[in-house]
């Protein structure tokens, strides 16, 4: 085994020396991490860094490094103006560590949410006064992230946490919670909407797994008592004193405004305001996330044919407002931009429906340090059209990774709308 390469201080750099930088592409300007000091001009470009210590490698090097010397002693340096393009570069560096880091933030707050449904539900049973204390504790401080921020950013989530297998809940709730605040609901109003939405398929409990999981077509007698979980969920929820709006949630989830739904066939007047808009977010993430992942659609697809072809289905005004929650290209679309790039995008732009977050795909940087862009911050970049997966090249879709399971999780927007 080598042993480990000496460390120097920035003062000692000088030409000549081969340096090692432990930073990503993106940390820095240099076209290499490792690399012969050539001219001042790079001693001053590595010491902007603001290492504390670099590593270097004697046998390729020219020299040793410079003595450390005393900095009472040391003559000032008068330092040259600042390359624009340089400057510019490590602004773009700033914002995209900056963008990561949120984006892994979101990531933390989705993986603790779906951990805590997943102990809900297995707790649901045996201790159902713990599981709704729960609960209420998950939708209370959901409502007060939308509330008490100016704006929020819708994120698909893209590492593993999205294939949790309590997803589908967790994805209701957040996008029922965002279509309400679009709405204008208050705060007692959310926080049933939520409740209601996190536990909308509490009575699937009482259906066999072996019908709920099939990925094949149901038989009629299964698909009876598939529906049936409406009625289940409205028994389980009297039984833990729900009050009566979450219980319609639960009841009226699959009710469609020309009555044809299930369980009841109810038409618009008769279902309760905040059923209508579950009913919205329920329906979006089945068609997106479906048992067979083969018949999944794009999110920008399944908006397009519930607005095209099932509008009838809906409260008119809550899914226009559903359109406008969820922007043109809503998070986990696959896009390509007019320069015919490929990109995954990321988050949604509150203010700017046309410019969201996205993953590029570039082959010569690595898939791990992918390049994140906000168009909303790139006024050159544009989308163009938004792609279904079997459109993209097999080393692209690779590359960008979109989830079997497309999921959500929001996070708060401090800066004003």
């Amino acid at each position: 085994m080598p042993a480990p390469l000496p460390t120097i201080t920035p003062d000692q750099l000088c030409v000549g020396l081969y340096v090692h930088l432990d930073l990503s592409w993106w940390e820095h300007d240099f076209a290499f991490s490792n690399f012969k000091i050539k001219d001042e001009a790079q001693i001053r470009a590595l010491r902007a860094l603001n290492l504390k210590q670099l590593r270097y490698d004697p046998a390729r090097s020219d020299c040793p490094p410079a003595p450390l010397v005393d900095n009472v002693t040391t003559p000032p340096v008068e330092e040259p103006p600042v390359d624009p393009e340089s400057q510019a570069r490590q602004e773009r560096v700033e914002k995209l560590r900056h963008l990561r880091s949120r984006l892994a933030e979101v990531d933390r707050r989705f993986i603790e949410a779906s951990q805590r449904i997943k102990t809900l539900n297995q707790t649901l049973r045996s201790r159902p006064e713990d599981a709704m204390r729960q609960a209420g504790a998950i939708v209370g401080e959901m409502v007060e992230t939308l509330l008490g921020a100016p704006s929020v950013v819708l994120h698909g989530i893209t590492g593993k946490a999205a294939e949790d297998s309590y997803f589908h809940a967790l994805n209701v709730t957040v996008l029922s919670l965002l279509l309400g605040r679009q709405l204008g609901l208050d705060s007692e109003a959310c926080h049933s909407l939520g409740l209601g939405a996190l536990l909308h398929d509490i009575g699937k409990l009482e259906v066999p797994s072996k019908v709920l999981l099939k990925p094949e077509p149901l038989s009629r007698p299964e698909q009876q008592l598939l529906q049936m979980h409406s009625d289940f969920g409205l028994r389980m929820g009297q039984k833990l004193m729900l009050d009566d709006e979450v219980l319609r949630i639960i009841h009226e989830h699959h009710e469609h405004c020309d009555g044809s739904g299930y369980p009841r066939g109810l038409r618009e007047a008769a279902i309760g305001r905040l059923s209508r808009l579950v009913a919205i977010t329920n329906h979006f993430d089945g068609l997106c996330n479906p048992l067979d992942p083969r018949q999944a659609l794009s999110p920008h697809e399944a908006l397009a044919l519930m607005f095209k072809q099932q509008r009838e289905h809906f409260d008119e005004v809550a899914l226009k407002a559903f359109v406008r929650v969820m922007g043109i290209y809503p998070p986990g679309s696959l896009v390509q931009l007019e320069d015919e790039r490929y990109a995954l995008v990321l988050g949604m732009n509150p203010t700017q429906a046309l410019k969201p977050t996205l993953i590029l795909y570039d082959p010569d940087i690595p898939k791990q340090e992918a390049l994140i862009v906000d168009l909303a911050q790139e006024p050159k970049l544009a989308i163009a059209r938004s792609l279904r997966p079997s459109q993209l090249p097999l080393e692209v879709l690779e590359y960008l990774s979109p989830r079997r399971n497309l999921s959500y999780h929001i996070e708060p927007n401090h800066k004003p709308a």
